[in-house]
């Protein structure tokens, strides 16, 4: 599937921004189902300074200086993207949970290593609550880390209401997990936490969902406005993504933008500002078979 996706993201602010930099993750990225055929992002006004770049984690990113006084900022981000589903896969075909946390106990191949960097706290998925007991429900003895891992984002699916009213980007994933509730951001993040608490790396992905669903189907939660879910390393088939909030394996339907440890690490617009005071912010996004 080819799609047309429009980003656009507008800040007005009560008064005037005198500068401000800002570090964007708007343009999708390339995998091994995903070829982006063309990415432009607009900035009014033009920033002084645009300096394009990848990641540590091997994301698009764009860095803007903006040293002209300012009382909206306007970032437009549009992207035409091939999308090819991914094969099915054999929930028994990976290996068992407890072989995978002694892999990287002490990792010594490359993939291993960098599965590693995914096992840890970070910045917006630290916590204290038991989410081991949570996991450890789907993840029986000698279980393959794959089929354990889709029947926790199908309990997560089912256990937690998908509601844009209780959280913000800053909700701790303890918070999260108590109320049972949150968006599609909260409900990766919790699930990411699941599964680093009992030794399985997990990564954080942004992206996009269809906006128009095909015939029959019914409309995903998340259209019309970044998505998120996330990927567990499952070897030795490798990363397998997984949309907690729909209960799916993301297809061809899933736009991917960025992954990293968390949502801190591919905030699809990150910054500063000299002034400004109060500002609201409008986004809209349209994803558009082509």
């Amino acid at each position: 599937m080819d799609y047309r996706v429009t980003h656009r993201t507008t800040y007005r602010y009560l008064h005037e921004v005198s500068q401000s930099q800002h570090i964007l993750h708007l343009a999708p990225r390339g995998t091994s189902g995903q070829v982006v055929k063309d990415a432009t992002i607009t900035v009014t006004p033009t920033p002084v300074r645009r300096t394009p770049r990848l990641d540590y984690f091997g994301n698009s990113a764009e860095w803007l200086a903006l040293l002209e006084p300012h009382m909206t900022l306007d970032i437009l981000a549009e992207s035409l993207v091939a999308v090819t589903a991914p094969p099915v896969r054999n929930l028994n075909g990976a290996l068992p949970w407890e072989d995978v946390r002694l892999m990287l106990e002490a990792p010594r191949d490359a993939v291993a290593i960098d599965a590693a960097e995914y096992l840890f706290d970070s910045p917006s998925i630290y916590f204290r609550s038991d989410l081991a007991s949570y996991a450890l429900k789907s993840f029986t003895p000698r279980r393959s880390v794959l089929a354990a891992a889709h029947e926790l984002m199908a309990r997560v699916h089912k256990d937690f209401r998908y509601d844009t009213t209780v959280t913000d980007v800053s909700t701790p994933v303890d918070r999260v997990f108590e109320i049972r509730a949150g968006v599609c951001q909260d409900l990766a993040h919790v699930m990411i936490a699941c599964l680093r608490a009992i030794g399985v790396p997990a990564r954080y992905v942004s992206g996009y969902l269809l906006t128009m669903p095909p015939p029959g189907r019914p409309r995903l939660v998340g259209a019309d406005a970044s998505h998120a879910w996330l990927a567990a390393w499952c070897p030795p088939i490798g990363w397998i993504d997984l949309d907690p909030t729909n209960n799916i394996i993301p297809g061809d339907g899933h736009v991917t933008v960025a992954w990293g440890r968390d949502y801190s690490d591919v905030a699809p617009i990150n910054g500063l500002m000299v002034g400004g005071g109060e500002h609201v912010i409008e986004v809209g996004v349209d994803v558009v078979p082509v």
